[in-house]
């Protein structure tokens, strides 16, 4: 039942794009360009090429493909995908500016009905018959096709400007790496001493065929400048193999943190073979925390596994996380998904470090992850359990985000006591 359910939903998804470039292709290449002319070609082909590279860019990967045909095709269909969502939102708001601008009204002469504009044709005089007039008129009907093409070609373009605009904005953001945050947390339990501990955060970094060793290598940079007490990444390393991937995650090596830098799986770990990059990261320095607790001096940092591995059976455990942990200590848990929040709150943990969301990465996604996630991004307070949610420093698909910058979050913890 669940496979025709997926099946059903997957014949859905498709039909719905195959209308959409249908449309797309209606709007800005049939109504903008002549038939049979080299430019509508170019773009009916166009049409075909880019989904086509999008569905391989979702499926490569899955499939074991060469890394080197990963690479070739991600570029191009990932950002296509981007592209897609912006143009077609944009070409929406457009269509009822577009069905204005045609009902312009026609010349009309005085007894009502429209009047074509002639245009004058010269004949030879010496082709013309000796009766006929050296000139004569044809009624052309140039006046309406050419303001509909005029105004499809505005349109479309201003449709395809706005699209570009955000889409390129959107991953010179990716590219450039994560910003930096701080978040202040205060903990009822922690010590005095504790005052002020910084965790850097990171979470959905995404190496794969799209962020490679240059990115790493930036997000190193990034949290090594913050001088943390802590390193937590919290989930979605990679979305590869070791060996296709085992050269980007080479920086992390260099990662330095007075108590550590701590790893727990995310959901994308378990599409990639979660095992081999947990041995991966320990061979890196990282300290991974499988269904595990760290009693640190002055509060205990567990890390559970993420969701996606029950269907190995290695999913979270949160009784061989915390159960037999000392409650009057302060407690921070490290869980890839926002939606274990519940569990964290029925096993006392103080605060949560969580990422998954993305905050939505394209933007309108923030108003579906609302309707899967507790928090979507930042801090806030479930009983006597504080979660903080990252918005992740990298991308998943398209290295494209807009309205959910990328982050690495400085969480500082503060004493009620200090």
């Amino acid at each position: 039942m669940t496979i025709l359910i997926f099946a059903l939903v997957a014949l859905a998804v498709c039909a719905l794009l195959v209308l959409v470039h249908r449309w797309l292709w209606i709007r800005l290449v049939r109504d903008t360009t002549a038939p049979g002319g080299r430019t509508r070609r170019i773009g009916t082909a166009l049409a075909i090429a880019l989904p086509l590279l999008s569905v391989a860019a979702l499926t490569t990967g899955r499939a074991g493909a060469p890394f080197w045909l990963q690479q070739t095709v991600a570029w191009p269909g990932y950002l296509w995908l981007a592209v897609l969502l912006y143009l077609t939102l944009t070409m929406l708001v457009a269509e009822p500016i577009r069905a204005l601008s045609l009902r312009r009204p026609a010349h009309r002469d005085a007894t009502g009905p429209v009047a074509e504009r002639p245009e004058p044709v010269e004949v030879p005089v010496a082709a013309a018959p000796a009766a006929a007039p050296v000139a004569t008129e044809r009624p052309v009907v140039a006046d309406g096709l050419s303001r509909r093409r005029f105004v499809a070609r505005t349109v479309g373009g201003a449709a395809a400007a706005v699209a570009l605009g955000t889409v390129g904005a959107g991953t010179y953001g990716v590219l450039r790496g994560p910003s930096v945050k701080r978040v202040r947390v205060p903990l009822a339990k922690l010590p005095r001493a504790a005052h002020g501990f910084r965790i850097a955060v990171v979470s959905d970094v995404h190496l794969g065929p799209v962020l490679g060793r240059a990115h790493t290598q930036r997000i190193v940079d990034t949290v090594n400048r913050t001088q943390p007490d802590l390193i937590a990444i919290v989930g979605d390393l990679v979305d590869g193999s070791v060996p296709d991937l085992g050269h980007a995650a080479e920086p992390l090596r260099l990662l330095d943190a007075r108590h550590g830098s701590f790893f727990v799986t995310g959901n994308h770990e378990y599409f990639s073979g979660a095992q081999q990059w947990i041995d991966h990261v320990r061979e890196l320095g990282l300290n991974p925390l499988e269904n595990a607790r760290k009693e640190l001096p002055h509060f205990d940092l567990a890390g559970v596994n993420d969701i996606q591995g029950e269907r190995e059976g290695k999913g979270p455990d949160f009784g061989a996380a915390l159960g037999d942990r000392d409650r009057a200590r302060a407690s921070v848990l490290l869980a890839h998904q926002p939606v274990v929040i519940h569990d964290a709150v029925r096993h006392g943990v103080d605060l949560q470090l969580s990422g998954h969301t993305h905050g939505g990465q394209l933007w309108p996604g923030n108003y579906l992850a609302e309707l899967a996630n507790p928090t979507v991004a930042g801090l806030e307070r479930y009983g006597d359990t504080q979660l903080y949610v990252s918005r992740g420093a990298g991308a998943w698909g398209p290295p494209v985000r807009v309205g959910a910058p990328s982050d690495i979050t400085v969480v500082e913890l503060a004493s009620f006591q200090a």
